[in-house]
């Protein structure tokens, strides 16, 4: 039985333009921007793209021990107790996985919000929400500010932001905002309900609840014009207010509402470090830590977790097993896999994205 396994791309059709450093990363001889701005990693959720319905989307595949290719969420259900173990005494399903992306954007990305874990479960009969974190890999050369929009610093009444979507006023709706600016490394974590934009030539890392429900409350980006049931997933527009969290975040609280500074849970005498990014008293819906390493790191952990190789290279050992590992590689260890260790002659980064504690 295969005990890591590694993912090729799985671009994603998306509403809005980017992917050229998704591009270069695959190799590709002329990288460009296109419809295919995100790669979705390992990914067990379909994706929700209206008028594409005929094409299946999102799913990762992988080649199982018969030498067939599957998608991955198959592989996964045969045997859930060496896959996904348990929380406690419950034992984890397919909900517990954690969807994770790259993101690379050529463009200011949609106005939109997502909903709640209770507001899908209470309203739309679904699981999962989608509260989402950012942890930021580059940003490109030719964007001399990136930034992302996050919360309403000056919330518009429920009456007037309606009407601004009701007429696409679009200078309004961006009133209501204030640029935060980014950089690599910074990591943000955006709950359901709180309305955001991502901001051009930014390459991230995004995780998030294992779901593809948004509003979207802008219409039309570089020309193509979101159609009606993809943009309040497919409810009216009055259930799509609801999902909103009006409640304003100062310029002063932005720091507080969204950054989350990270938190050194180890170092060993080689300097080797395991960082908290995203932890339990951000989110119960997943956690996500930073391995840097010069040399040997030993591991123990009893999750699964997608691990993205962010800088460097080398090897991810269990027992006699060894497995290469390249910059922008993307793998997944079961939750079976109790001990492994790390070794990189030069440096090796990587971060793990494992399930919540719900």
């Amino acid at each position: 039985m295969n005990q890591i396994f590694k993912f090729n791309a799985n671009r994603v059709w998306r509403t809005y333009q980017g992917g050229k450093l998704l591009d270069t990363i695959e190799g590709k001889e002329s990288p460009e921007d296109s419809s295919f701005p995100e790669d979705w990693i390992g990914s067990t959720v379909e994706a929700r793209n209206v008028g594409r319905e005929h094409i299946s989307e999102g799913l990762a595949m992988v080649t199982g021990d018969d030498g067939h290719t599957v998608p991955f969420r198959d592989l996964l259900t045969q045997n859930k107790d060496y896959f996904l173990g348990k929380s406690g005494d419950t034992e984890r399903t397919l909900e517990d996985i954690p969807l994770v992306k790259y993101l690379d954007s050529a463009t200011r990305l949609h106005f939109q919000a997502h909903p709640t874990r209770e507001f899908a479960q209470e309203r739309l009969g679904l699981p999962r929400g989608k509260t989402e974190a950012y942890v930021i890999l580059q940003t490109r050369e030719d964007v001399s500010e990136p930034y992302i929009y996050a919360g309403f610093q000056r919330p518009p009444s429920r009456a007037q932001l309606k009407q601004w979507i009701e007429t696409q006023d679009i200078k309004s709706i961006e009133s209501c905002f204030d640029p935060i600016p980014v950089k690599p490394g910074d990591v943000f974590l955006l709950p359901g309900g709180r309305p955001h934009a991502l901001g051009e030539g930014i390459l991230m890392l995004e995780i998030m609840e294992p779901s593809d429900l948004a509003v979207r409350f802008e219409f039309e980006r570089c020309g193509y014009v979101i159609p009606e049931q993809a943009r309040f997933m497919d409810r009216g527009i009055d259930t799509a207010l609801d999902v909103f969290d009006f409640s304003p975040v100062p310029p002063e609280q932005v720091d507080a509402e969204f950054r989350c500074p990270p938190k050194v849970l180890s170092t060993d005498e080689q300097g080797n470090t395991l960082e908290e990014l995203i932890g339990a008293k951000n989110t119960a819906c997943f956690t996500v830590r930073r391995a840097t390493m010069n040399g040997t790191f030993k591991r123990n952990e009893e999750a699964f977790f997608y691990g993205v190789v962010t800088q460097g290279s080398g090897t991810l050992r269990i027992g006699d097993e060894v497995t290469e590992l390249k910059q922008w590689e993307r793998f997944f260890c079961p939750a079976g896999v109790t001990e492994f260790e790390y070794e990189s002659a030069a440096g090796m980064s990587i971060l793990e994205c494992y399930p919540g504690n719900t």
